[in-house]
């Protein structure tokens, strides 16, 4: 009786010690894989990341297809998926190009450092005022102006905006002074910041969200990684390869 119920015991624990066996041959044979994918979203989540941009709120600077490079370590380190703070080591600085979650939709957007806390910013028909300092305007290159399209050239003005040693590529478009690109003065608090697209007058950002906190920016964009061109059958624009961004 005692040996029956042994083989009875064996013949039921077989079918549980093949399915051990599958999946103990399944995880030597992809554990590799699996560890590299789980390394691949830790570090695109908490250290570095390529963003596509769908949008041409930061042209001339960034255009659609652009595949932006995101130093997710440039002022923090973050838990994974989150927006908790491990640690900081330094803040966003007037004129960088960085990606945040908009406080009005959750979306990542990417626009460009106007205003830093304590600044005091205002701006009349496109014409920015930086603690009641002006920007000064110059004429952009026409190798930059000369990567939009035939419309979009024809329909804004390019500048060179600069500030103190700032500076950087805007497109505006003539228009008569509106509570868009005329605004303020606008006193920036602790830990809030103003951000705005290069394309001045085809851009979501803080005239329309609101000013954005600390803790809701991911990283700084640096560098142009890879862009196609989706008005060309996505057509690889080589030009911009590794173009770092300003």
């Amino acid at each position: 009786m005692n040996v029956y119920n042994k083989n009875k015991n064996k013949v039921a624990e077989e079918p549980s010690d093949r399915g051990k066996s599958k999946l103990r041959a399944a995880w030597e044979e992809w554990r590799t894989l699996i560890i590299f994918l789980i390394v691949m979203v830790l570090f695109r989540s908490a250290i570095g990341d390529w963003n596509q941009v769908p949008s041409g709120s930061m042209k001339p600077t960034i255009l659609e297809g652009d595949r932006v490079v995101v130093n997710k370590l440039a002022y923090d380190l973050k838990v994974p998926f989150t927006t908790w703070h491990v640690a900081e080591w330094d803040d966003p600085k007037r004129g960088e190009i960085v990606t945040f979650y908009s406080p009005d939709d959750e979306k990542l957007l990417i626009k460009r450092v106007i205003g830093v806390p304590g600044d005091v910013i205002k701006m009349r028909n496109n014409q920015l005022y930086i603690n009641n300092e002006p920007a000064t305007y110059s004429r952009l290159d026409t190798d930059i102006v000369n990567q939009l399209d035939y419309y979009q050239r024809r329909t804004h003005a390019f500048f060179n905006e600069k500030y103190q040693e700032i500076e950087h590529a805007v497109m505006l478009r003539p228009a008569p002074a509106s509570e868009y690109n005329s605004f303020g003065p606008i006193e920036i608090p602790q830990d809030q910041y103003m951000m705005l697209g290069d394309n001045r007058d085809n851009s979501r950002d803080s005239r329309r969200i609101g000013l954005v906190s600390r803790d809701r920016i991911t990283g700084r964009a640096h560098t142009v990684a890879f862009s196609v061109d989706y008005e060309e059958y996505y057509m690889p624009r080589i030009d911009r390869f590794l173009k770092p961004l300003n």
